[in-house]
Order: C-alpha cells, then structure tokens, then sequence
C-alpha cells in the first residue's frame, strides 16, 4: 500500500514533534489535499486541522496586525488555491535549499519560534501593571504561524523577493534559530517583556 503524502510530495509520515507542549496540537495527518471547507473549524483546540492547512488559512488574510489590516493588497486576499500554491513553492524552495524534508524543518520552525511566556495586564485597585504567564500550546502555535505569515509579507511587500521566496526563507531561520527570522525576533521580545514582569 502506497503511503499518503501532504500534496502527493512531502511525506509527513517521518516527522516527529519533540516539543512537548506542541504535541497534542500540531497536526500532521498526511492528506492528498488540505481543504477542509471550514467543517472542522468548529474544533475547539484547532488540532483536527493540518497545521499546513492552518499556515494556508492564515496567508489568505495579510497584512493583519491584531484586529487592523495595517497592509491590504489584492494580489493574495481569499484566494486558496493561490495561498496553497504558494505554499507548495515555498517548501520546495526548502527542500532544494535543505536537502531535507519540508515537513521537517517547518515542525523545527514552530518549535523554535513559539514563545513560552508572555505578558497578560492584571487590573488591582484601578491600576494596570504587567503579569508573566505561561502560553498555552493552542496559543503558541497560533502565534507562531501568525509570526511567520507577517515576517514574509513584511519582507516581500514593496521589495523584490516575491511571497514564496520570503516565506521559505522565513521558515529556514527560524528553523536554524536565527535573529534575522521575524518570529524568533518576536518569541525573544516577548519572552524578555515576561521575565521583566516577573
């Protein structure tokens, strides 16, 4: 029996997840093709969802920072197959760069670039300071994609590297845990704002 690859090229079925707390969320259930139509988004934890996928969903909505569109541009916004397209480009811009599994190095990404604590602001007697917390798996991931989805848009908006090659680009930084990676930068910033409020 043939075994399933993510888009019949990368096969999922050798990667392994060894942050502890990103286990149980990312999932990297092999399928033909990673278009769920919005069926399971109902899922509470979001891990019913190929973290593909999720990178995906995430690259049809650029230039969002928080609940703003700081950046709108019409060459990317709601097209799926375009975003999966780009996507599929970027990892094997990776693999031809790496000589390894895609899959692999994106898992590697989002465990190096997910941030362990952050800062929440805690209201007492009608003033507002900072409070460390620890971030939870679902949040880390969340945060993560977002991270890179913003760091290649940032470096490919207005600039000669187009989407794809900013993209892969961003995802082998971080990868190699790089400070010139977006989402490292960012993981570091808000880590040291949390040991701050300590």
């Amino acid at each position: 029996m043939v075994e399933m690859k993510v888009f019949g090229l990368f096969d999922a079925s050798e990667v392994r997840v060894e942050d502890p707390g990103l286990k149980k969320v990312v999932n990297l259930n092999a399928k033909l093709m990673l278009k769920s139509h919005g069926r399971i988004k109902w899922d509470p934890a979001r891990t019913k969802v190929n973290v593909v996928e999720r990178l995906i969903n995430l690259l049809q909505v650029p230039g969002s920072r928080g609940k703003k569109h700081k950046i709108i541009t019409g060459w990317i916004t709601g097209k799926q197959t375009r975003c999966t397209g780009i996507v599929i480009d970027a990892f094997k811009i990776i693999e031809e760069k790496t000589k390894e599994n895609p899959l692999k190095v994106f898992v590697r990404a989002i465990e190096n670039a997910a941030p362990r604590d952050e800062t929440t602001t805690i209201v007492m007697g009608g003033s507002k300071y900072p409070q460390a917390v620890d971030v939870s798996p679902r949040r880390r991931l969340n945060l993560v994609l977002r991270y890179f989805v913003n760091g290649s848009y940032d470096k490919a908006f207005n600039k000669k590297a187009t989407i794809v090659e900013a993209l892969a680009k961003e995802i082998m930084l971080a990868a190699d845990n790089s400070g010139e990676s977006y989402a490292v930068r960012k993981r570091v910033d808000t880590e040291k704002q949390a040991d701050a409020a300590r």
